[in-house]
């Protein structure tokens, strides 16, 4: 009888500690992809720099110094627009 309560707690542990933070992930991956626009600097997932020129529901047109190349959005790694023009923080402001 014991052991069964040992099973049921070691399941939801590995629930709390790892299932929900994969739907966290996926769901913030999701928002990311959905607030993507024409004119963002972005990065993709294999390195590669560029900027958005046109979007399409699942895909986006990135000019890079070398041409233009179609991207699923979901192969993007992180948004360079707003890093580059966020304020200086303190840390900077310092030096």
């Amino acid at each position: 009888m014991q052991q069964g309560y040992m099973m049921l707690l070691l399941m939801v542990v590995l629930v709390v500690f790892m299932i929900i933070p994969q739907f966290r992930r996926q769901k913030q991956e999701k928002k990311f992809a959905q607030a993507l626009k024409v004119g963002d600097k972005v990065i993709t997932k294999s390195g590669m720099h560029g900027k958005i020129v046109q979007m399409a529901d699942a895909s986006c047109v990135i000019e890079t110094l070398s041409g233009k190349i179609k991207f699923e959005r979901s192969a993007i790694s992180m948004e360079m627009s707003s890093k580059l023009n966020a304020p200086a923080t303190e840390d900077k402001k310092k030096k």
